[in-house]
């Protein structure tokens, strides 16, 4: 199973497509580890370097539709080979959500409120999550700031995130 705790990086933007993910002029690599100097390289963020935000993080909070675009499975890829292995957001791309719990990572809805919360309370100061899948939630820790909060996975989402991805739950069920 994947790591889901560590560093956050918060990217404060709706929309945020697969193709600001990982450029497509990428898609011609043949391996995960190709891609991963080019995560996020084209999105637009005020004050957002790539190079020096990415680094270390392995957990994003992001706002509404994150991944729509194409259905390309190199967005979840990208993250992947760069550490982040949880994507926190009000809302993502349907396509998007499942290509990443195919590759047995967490793809987590909360509401605006939720996530408004997070960016107020965490956003701009070093934050790090500990994910709780046992008890589903996740433990926000920012100096003595602390904030617990709840989600919800499917059963199925829940067993691809056991397997480690779709290939090694259809090995095992199929």
């Amino acid at each position: 199973m994947k790591n889901f705790s560590g560093k956050v990086l918060f990217l404060d933007r709706d929309d945020i497509n697969t193709d600001e993910i990982i450029p497509a002029k990428y898609l011609t690599e043949n391996t995960k580890e190709a891609l991963k100097p080019y995560l996020l390289e084209d999105l637009t963020l005020e004050e957002f370097n790539p190079t020096a935000d990415i680094k270390d993080s392995h957990v994003m909070v992001t706002r509404a539709n994150f991944g729509c675009g194409s259905s390309r499975e190199h967005a979840p890829w990208a993250l992947e080979v760069n550490g982040i292995n949880l994507v926190i957001a009000e809302s993502f791309a349907r396509i998007f959500r499942q290509n990443m719990y195919n590759c047995g990572m967490l793809a987590v809805e909360l509401d605006k409120e939720t996530v408004d919360r997070l960016f107020e309370r965490f956003s701009g100061v070093d934050t790090t999550v500990e994910t709780d899948l046992d008890r589903s939630c996740f433990v926000f820790k920012s100096g003595d700031s602390r904030d617990i909060v709840p989600f919800t996975i499917s059963g199925f989402d829940r067993e691809l995130i056991d397997a480690g991805g779709w290939v090694d739950y259809a090995d095992a069920n199929y």
